[in-house]
């Protein structure tokens, strides 16, 4: 079964930086969207930042300007780079790949769901305390 491996993690205090990897087990991730996901305690997954294939991004808007997601495919590594760091930003994230054309432009779009994605990682937590 193909996955996604996400890491990066970890305890931050407010106005800190992460820099989550998400890297797949078993193929390539060139040709897929993909999708960063975070779910606090209690609260529904919701979509964080995508990027296609083609490199067009996507951005939350409790996001937007504080996160930049980039992808290598040399490495075959999509980042998620975090900055200024908030305590609603305490989560489990998530990467997951799409592969359908569908899901690319939806990616772009802002309008992809969980539900969309075909592959996911285990999560990796971020905890944002003083």
């Amino acid at each position: 079964q193909l996955q996604l491996v996400e890491s990066g993690g970890g305890l931050v205090q407010p106005g800190g930086s992460l820099r989550l990897s998400c890297a797949p087990s078993g193929f390539s991730l060139g040709s897929y969207a993909i999708g960063w996901f975070r779910q606090a305690p209690g609260k529904a997954r919701e979509g964080v930042s995508c990027v296609n294939s083609g490199g067009g991004t996507n951005y939350a808007d409790s996001v937007k300007g504080r996160f930049t997601i980039s992808r290598d495919n040399a490495k075959n590594t999509v980042y998620l780079q975090m900055n200024n760091l908030k305590p609603e930003d305490t989560a489990t994230y998530y990467c997951a790949a799409g592969g359908t054309a569908t899901v690319q432009a939806m990616c772009a779009m802002g309008s992809y769901r969980p539900f969309n994605m075909d592959h996911w990682g285990k999560g990796t937590t971020v905890t944002v305390s003083s």
